[in-house]
């Protein structure tokens, strides 16, 4: 039997995370500098940025804003080119924002009144990043 006096107990090791690959840090940076170019371009746009990086179980919204009545989920996709960008946006990459837009949805009630759209802004070194209104929609 252990000790009874919990402050004896012997805590758990720690597993310490190595650290991140290169590539994956790099990649972690280029998205982050994607999104906050796709939130001020969106911002110039008269949108309000309501949330960033929202996480789910299915998975992450990048940028969740409004304008007027619309509220918009918004996909992005940051590539060396636009066209390769725009070709990331995948089946795949569509059910999981429409699962974690659902989810959104549940926790933010006041929303359902709210036009939804599904916006994508692709992103390249050196271009201005295009904004896709009503990329997709949640019809399956």
């Amino acid at each position: 039997m252990g000790p009874s006096n919990p402050m004896q107990r012997r805590a758990k090791p720690q597993r310490i995370k190595p650290p991140p690959r290169p590539e994956r840090l790099a990649a972690f940076r280029l998205g982050i500098s994607a999104e906050s170019r796709a939130a001020l371009l969106l911002i110039a746009k008269a949108y309000r940025v309501v949330a960033r990086r929202w996480k789910t179980p299915f998975g992450e919204i990048d940028i969740v804003a409004r304008r007027r009545r619309d509220l918009v989920f918004v996909e992005v996709k940051a590539r060396d080119r636009l066209d390769d960008a725009a070709e990331a946006v995948t089946e795949r990459t569509r059910r999981r924002i429409i699962a974690a837009a659902e989810m959104w949805l549940a926790h933010h009630q006041q929303d359902a009144q709210c036009a939804i759209r599904f916006d994508v802004i692709l992103v390249a070194p050196g271009k201005m990043p295009r904004h896709i209104v009503n990329a997709f929609d949640a019809t399956r």
